[in-house]
């Protein structure tokens, strides 16, 4: 049996995806009449958008940058006051 929750996100990714195309970059309407004509736009216009997707990503081998402390981790570093467990880089504390 196919488990539901991956083909779900399969298919949300895939829907997602296309709903981009068709409402962020005007995929609705063809500039052009003929299916080869047709078929070239929509390949150049996937074309750019896995090239602004990859524009976005940061580059594998960027330096890790932890996320600021929250204003409540600062609170209590300015008092001098240990941090719970559950505020140290999103470890939850073992229950064995």
């Amino acid at each position: 049996m196919v488990d539901r929750r991956r083909l779900h996100g399969l298919r949300s990714a895939a829907e997602g995806s296309i709903e981009e195309f068709a409402d962020g970059h005007r995929g609705r309407r063809c500039r052009y009449r003929g299916l080869a004509k047709t078929h070239v736009q929509h390949a150049l216009t996937a074309l750019a958008i896995n090239v602004e997707r990859l524009s976005l990503q940061e580059p594998a081998a960027a330096p890790y940058r932890p996320r600021p402390p929250t204003a409540f981790q600062q609170y209590l570093d300015k008092r001098g006051l240990p941090r719970p467990l559950r505020c140290r880089q999103g470890k939850q504390p073992r229950t064995s």
